[in-house]
């Protein structure tokens, strides 16, 4: 068990091993700290909906180390590319097509398209570049205000999670999303970042 005060270090291999094996993991990330799980897996998908109360019908987004790494998901070009570049690793979720031949669950299949973000946090990335991009979404049961840290996300959800990542979601906000898919980018939840500044 890690201690209750001073560093805390991260068993970054345990991390991704039980990340492979289907289990969800706790991961602060520059906005919220999350729940992560492995997107290509379904069952761990599943649990990761529900732990949070989530509907299915509710897609989660992706978060990956880099631009590269995220762009095996989706499709990253035009007015995404340049969003992705500006303001990326950072507070910005975009949504684009999907890329050919992900299953189902990954993503939003009725649209074909798939939410994407690289987080500003060190410990996230570290995680992330290890393990590969990873579905994500916000350390609380829907309806309710995220965890702030690991020991926060512990408390609500015990070893339902296999293991919390130290540390807390520095922004405490959760990210802008701006869809674009469509003829022109449609943001569709405000955030730290203000699109049309860009």
């Amino acid at each position: 068990m890690l201690p209750l005060s001073g560093p805390r270090p991260c068993d970054l291999a345990k991390v991704v091993t039980v990340l492979h094996k289907g289990a969800v993991v706790g991961l602060p990330t520059d906005t919220v700290y999350g729940l992560a799980a492995d997107p290509m897996n379904q069952e761990a998908v599943a649990l990761l909906f529900a732990l949070k109360g989530r509907p299915a019908v509710k897609p989660v987004p992706l978060l990956a180390a880099s631009l590269e790494h995220a762009a095996r998901f989706g499709v990253i070009e035009g007015a995404a590319l340049y969003a992705a570049k500006t303001y990326w690793p950072g507070p910005l979720t975009i949504v684009v097509r999907r890329v050919t031949g992900l299953p189902d669950w990954v993503g939003d299949p009725e649209v074909d398209s798939v939410g994407l973000r690289v987080p500003d946090h060190p410990a996230a990335l570290s995680v992330l570049a290890t393990s590969g991009p990873l579905a994500v979404t916000s350390a609380n049961r829907s309806g309710e205000a995220p965890a702030a840290d690991d020991g926060a996300a512990q408390a609500m959800f015990g070893a339902r999670v296999a293991y919390y990542v130290p540390g807390s979601g520095a922004g405490a906000v959760p990210s802008t999303v701006v869809d674009f898919t469509g003829a022109s980018p449609r943001v569709l939840r405000s955030g730290p970042v203000t699109w049309e500044e860009a």
